[in-house]
């Protein structure tokens, strides 16, 4: 794999050969399915009033295109209430044509926590957030699967960018069994990011989150330093080990930009190697969902021969 070098020698874990590699295994499943008359298909839900969404759900289409893959794009208006952003996803889901859908936050739900989760059913969801999917990354193997144990499984969806960062750290070499890590961050990417460090063998992993007490001393232990806590360059220089893997997972509008949870500029004299934001995590994890939406449409290829 190769890597960029900074002018203060420490290695940029670039995510565009990552995402590569694997949109090249996509174009050679989807020859195979398109042979049987098969075109996955991935719909993603969206607000019509999130410039952010718009533009992740655009990078997310131009990549399918690419690929093969084509992609449905459902817009709610920005007045949309509770009730019709669940009514578009259970219609996303029930379409047979459709093999995976993706809702892209924020949306208007429902106070439940829950609501978003269960409105795809868990073969379709090529996020990896359904209780089912992420039931299985908890309990799979009896709790002695590894990271590869639970990716080759087809009816488990890994979430999806908990999944990427952990393709970068192996895509590159970086070494996890043995290796003390931190998660910054224990939301939706954070907590299962953590799971499958642990999996992978990483020992101790400790999660915490941005408000944590005395953090830099935390993040400071840290030979893998994950971040996914929403906060523009909340991890500064002071606050990382030297030679330390930093994942940065975070993306935020800045007044300058783009930026992730990581001081990118400061962090780099420090780390041993790190994520750019963007270019990093993200365009891994836009190639998952594609690879796993065509999971799901092999899966349902299956599904519907067993039964003619």
């Amino acid at each position: 794999m190769n890597t960029r070098s900074t002018e203060h020698g420490a290695r940029v874990l670039s995510g565009a050969s990552v995402a590569e590699a694997i949109r090249a295994r996509i174009v050679r499943d989807i020859a195979g399915l398109r042979a049987h008359g098969v075109t996955p298909t991935m719909a993603v839900v969206r607000s019509g009033g999130d410039k952010a969404a718009a533009a992740y759900a655009g990078s997310i289409r131009r990549t399918a295109e690419k690929v093969g893959i084509a992609v449905v794009e459902v817009e709610l208006p920005p007045d949309a209430l509770p009730e019709h952003g669940l009514q578009a996803i259970r219609e996303c889901s029930a379409a047979a044509h459709v093999h995976g859908v993706l809702p892209i936050e924020p949306l208007p739900l429902s106070p439940d926590p829950l609501s978003l989760a269960l409105a795809v059913p868990p073969e379709k969801d090529v996020d990896g957030v359904h209780p089912k999917n992420l039931g299985a990354l908890l309990a799979g193997g009896a709790g002695r699967a590894t990271y590869h144990d639970l990716q080759a499984r087809d009816d488990v969806f890994l979430p999806a960018t908990a999944e990427a960062a952990m393709e970068i750290l192996l895509a590159y070499g970086i070494e996890v069994s043995g290796r003390e890590a931190v998660v910054v961050g224990a939301g939706r990417v954070g907590l299962p990011l953590a799971v499958l460090l642990l999996r992978e063998g990483a020992t101790p992993v400790i999660l915490c989150r941005r408000a944590t007490a005395d953090l830099a001393t935390i993040t400071r232990r840290a030979d893998l330093l994950c971040v996914a806590a929403g906060r523009p360059r909340l991890i500064t220089a002071d606050m990382v080990k030297p030679g330390a893997t930093v994942i940065d997972i975070g993306i935020n509008a800045a007044p300058d930009g783009v930026t992730g949870d990581v001081d990118f500029a400061g962090v780099r004299a420090v780390a041993g190697a790190i994520t750019p934001v963007p270019g990093g995590v993200g365009p891994v994890t836009v190639a998952l969902l594609l690879a796993h939406t065509v999971r799901a449409a092999r899966a349902a290829a299956r599904e519907r021969s067993t039964h003619k």
